[in-house]
């Protein structure tokens, strides 16, 4: 199927929105008419756009209130739809998108609406053009896509065909009967795809500003495009989103992504048989950019968790720093991209390294989704290893795990054993904190390019305002990803982006084998404080034993329990240059993350900044 959009998914002016299309790949547009209204130059000049970028202009829309009204109103429309036909000429295309009448003068006479219907269908193949017709989730009479079907079939009329969107059927809890069993492909007009999250709320606010592309929320849209296929319907697909995050976002990045999700759509669908796709299986390292002084904070910190610096780079500034299974890189070479992430971000984590199965395929796919294909400058028998551009300016790199060497073998001479250290063996997962306008993004992602799944968002209470947080998880549940965004200024993911001048991880967990012991081992100054009202929260909620709370409370451990009696430990550090560790034990499968602790972490973290001005806190 061809990939379209909507002008109005973008941000920005029309020239903009056409030429982010073209970019990202779409082969057709649909011309939202107040983008066309706002342009201060001709249709004609639209259509030459267009036409030197590649795109087919697929529809004008939305024309509303067109049937079923009362004279003089009736005749108002006519003349008004008329018009349109001239402009349409001129814009070169030959589809009339019309919504179902939400007027308060709106007749419920089906016939009469019918016979609307059919003659502004008639007045359009005079024109040689041809109209579909579609249900607004809130129309007044028609609202669901059946009752649409029942109206164009009523109209009878060839040029008249029926629009599917997909958050309007899947808003109202439609099912794919009508579609399945009744509608015939050559009378479906367009096809809009959008997704959403589940919300239960007015669906024209639902509508205006929570639609997403396919695979960002949860409506059934695989299913849908599944149905068309086996229809044989091999028109346009094309996005026509509301969204307060793609409003205020590059059109050319929104563009891409809208790309990726119809990609994305194209292989859920897909029944041909194929190689299995390739798989994430684990953290390879995890790098930070430093620079002279400015990181021995952060050295400092991560020797006080019990890592040595147990290689140095063959021919570059470059040292690893390791525990159990952990690699963590410290990159201070000065003709590198760590370098330039160090320039606009200070010290910070500035890639993530992800072992594949299968690194070719990983890498084909990655094409397969534009992502930016980066290479290291390696020396004579040094690794080239690949990376692609991941969320926010960091660096993703993948390795392939296999036969009996690893990347600092290869790369990186020895120079002291690791040793024990705190019994810290692999990393657990990594908190990434992102803007509001990246939060769709990111998620899909990591949903899309590696075959994480997404868990439903939640809220965590922030003391200056609600972190909004969901998980990106590896199939084998190896690597854990839970991204935050907050829209309140003071909140810990906004500090950080304001701090680090941009997204990116502000977190990375490691778990070990004993908290107690871990925790006994690191300089008390360095962990994050917890007050002790939260020990005696936690003793009323689970009755723990005096003896477990003291231990909890002395080295500022914190505790929770599912349903299931599984338990968690952890601590966190104290942060540095935005960047702050946390050291977790599982037992007895507990899954999740401590999230009910989330509110004692984000105030302890507070504390440690300086607030001039109460009043502007979100």
């Amino acid at each position: 199927m061809k990939k379209a959009l909507a002008t109005v998914t973008l941000s920005g002016s029309l020239p903009a929105k056409l030429e982010a299309a073209a970019a990202a790949g779409f082969q057709g547009i649909e011309i939202f008419e107040n983008d066309l209204t706002q342009f201060n130059g001709s249709p004609a000049d639209v259509r030459r756009m267009a036409e030197d970028l590649g795109l087919e202009i697929i529809a004008l829309q939305p024309f509303r209130d067109m049937e079923g009204m009362p004279e003089p109103y009736r005749s108002q429309k006519l003349y008004y739809i008329q018009r349109k036909f001239d402009l349409m000429h001129e814009l070169g295309t030959d589809r009339l998108l019309m919504c179902s009448n939400v007027s308060p003068l709106a007749s419920s006479d089906r016939a009469q609406c019918a016979a609307d219907l059919h003659e502004i269908a008639e007045m359009a193949s005079r024109e040689g053009l041809r109209a579909g017709y579609e249900a607004l989730a809130w129309g007044r009479y028609i609202a669901d896509y059946e009752d649409a079907w029942d109206l164009v079939k009523r109209a009878d009329h060839p040029a008249l065909g029926i629009n599917l969107d997909t958050f309007h059927m899947f808003a109202r809890g439609n099912t794919l009967d009508c579609l399945r069993d009744e509608i015939p492909v050559d009378k479906i007009a367009l096809v809009q795809v959008a997704d959403a999250p589940i919300m239960q709320m007015d669906v024209l606010q639902y509508s205006r500003h929570f639609r997403c592309f396919p695979g960002q929320g949860d409506l059934p849209v695989v299913e849908f495009v599944q149905c068309l296929k086996d229809k044989g319907f091999d028109d346009y697909l094309s996005h026509e989103i509301f969204n307060d995050e793609f409003r205020s976002s590059s059109p050319k990045e929104k563009a891409i992504d809208g790309v990726r999700s119809l990609i994305w759509l194209e292989e859920q669908t897909s029944k041909t048989e194929e190689a299995p796709e390739p798989e994430i299986t684990d953290v390879e390292f995890v790098e930070f950019a430093v620079e002279g002084d400015s990181g021995e904070e952060l050295v400092k910190l991560l020797q006080s968790l019990g890592f040595r610096e147990t290689h140095k780079h063959r021919s570059k500034n470059v040292s690893l720093m390791r525990q159990g299974d952990i690699n963590l890189v410290l990159n201070r070479e000065p003709e590198s991209l760590a370098r330039e992430h160090f320039q606009l971000h200070g010290v910070s984590v500035c890639a993530l390294a992800l072992a594949t199965n299968d690194l070719k395929a990983t890498l084909d796919r990655a094409e397969r989704y534009q992502l930016s294909r980066f290479a290291n400058q390696a020396g004579p028998g040094e690794l080239n290893i690949p990376a692609v551009r991941g969320v926010g300016d960091s660096l993703v790199y993948f390795v392939e795990r296999g036969g009996k060497f690893r990347f600092f073998d290869i790369d990186f001479i020895p120079v002291t054993d690791s040793g024990k250290g705190l019994g810290l063996g692999r990393i657990d997962h990594l908190g990434q904190s992102v803007a509001n306008t990246d939060f769709l993004s990111a998620s899909f992602f990591y949903k899309s390019l590696f075959d994480f799944s997404i868990e439903p968002s939640q809220d965590l209470p922030d003391i200056y305002g609600l972190v909004v947080s969901r998980t990106a998880v590896s199939r084998n549940g190896k690597v854990r990803i839970p991204i935050n965004m907050s829209e309140a200024r003071q909140a810990s993911p906004q500090r950080f982006i304001q701090r680090s001048r941009g997204s990116g991880f502000q977190q990375v967990a490691f778990e070990c084998e004993d908290i107690f012991a871990a925790a006994s081992g690191v300089d008390q100054d360095k962990v994050l404080p917890v007050p002790a009202n939260y020990y005696r929260d936690i003793e009323a909620k689970f009755a723990l034993d005096a003896e477990l709370l003291e231990r909890l409370q002395s080295l500022n451990v914190l505790y929770d329990r599912d349903e299931n009696g599984g338990e968690f430990f952890h601590f966190y550090t104290q942060e540095t240059h935005g960047v702050f560790f946390e050291v977790v034990e599982r037992k007895a499968g507990y899954s999740r993350y401590g999230e009910a602790n989330a509110h004692i972490r984000f105030a302890a973290q507070s504390r440690f900044y300086e607030v001039s001005d109460q009043d502007d806190f979100s």
